[in-house]
């Protein structure tokens, strides 16, 4: 007779994870090799079912288990770009099975190529598309229209990595995350990098004016949410190694 040893597979899973996050070494040559293939344009070179998605492979997973492991019924993902992560959380939630979640993408600019792109694809009717600067009150005022009160509610920001931008749009858009789900601030490694080695986005962000100084001058202001040191631990090898952060406190109790 077979045994079944997933619980002692999935603890030594575990285990090894929280052991990897802990490993600095690892962390220092992943720091290393994504310098290296930054040459390459690398976060550049992937898509999603046939749109640019400008994440790295490690990272999508990690989403694709954020998604499923919570299973929010909305996503608001700050930051548009090419169209890639909307579509590819419309799929991830589009396999969960319910029929009303929805991907809200919010960006100060939707060109129209990338909206064509969006609104063409068999996922379309899963992305809602929200034009104008994510901080502006009446942008904000528009994401929320499009979200149910009992929604469960997952935040993707991605939008300028400045640290003061980033540290408005966690203090802003947390108030959405519902407890149990996931704030994510993407392109953390900016603020693994000494100068010179720094790496152009929409434009040149220096260390401490990067969403990971932003990331941590939030938390340390806000105990309503953590970084998942599991999720993270795997993600050695990432644009947004620490920035997994899970709601801890139902926001009826602020």
């Amino acid at each position: 007779m077979s045994i079944d040893d997933e619980n002692e597979f999935l603890q030594k899973l575990r285990n090894k994870t929280l052991q990897l996050g802990q490993d600095g070494h690892i962390k220092e040559d992943s720091v290393r090799l994504f310098k290296l293939l930054n040459d390459y344009d690398y976060s550049y070179l992937w898509s999603w079912m046939g749109v640019p998605i400008i994440q790295i492979p490690p990272d999508i997973v990690a989403t694709q288990e954020a998604i499923w492991s919570t299973k929010p019924d909305v996503i608001v993902d700050v930051g548009v770009a090419r169209g890639g992560s909307v579509i590819f959380m419309a799929s991830v939630l589009s396999a969960l099975g319910n029929p009303n979640s929805v991907v809200v993408g919010v960006d100060i600019d939707v060109r129209p190529h990338n909206r064509q792109t969006i609104t063409n694809h068999p996922l379309s009717h899963k992305v809602r598309l929200v034009e104008g600067n994510s901080l502006d009150p009446v942008t904000f005022s528009r994401v929320k229209e499009l979200i149910q009160s009992d929604s469960r509610v997952m935040v993707v920001l991605d939008s300028d990595h400045s640290y003061e931008h980033v540290l408005a749009e966690c203090r802003l858009y947390s108030e959405l995350v519902t407890s149990g789900c996931y704030l994510v601030v993407t392109n953390t490694i900016l603020g693994r990098l000494d100068e010179p080695d720094t790496i152009r986005r929409s434009k040149l962000y220096k260390k401490g004016d990067d969403p990971l100084t932003a990331l941590q001058s939030f938390l340390s202001q806000n105990n309503q949410f953590r970084v998942d040191e599991y999720l993270n631990g795997k993600l050695v090898f990432s644009q947004s190694y620490g920035g997994f952060c899970l709601r801890v406190e139902d926001r009826a109790t602020e």
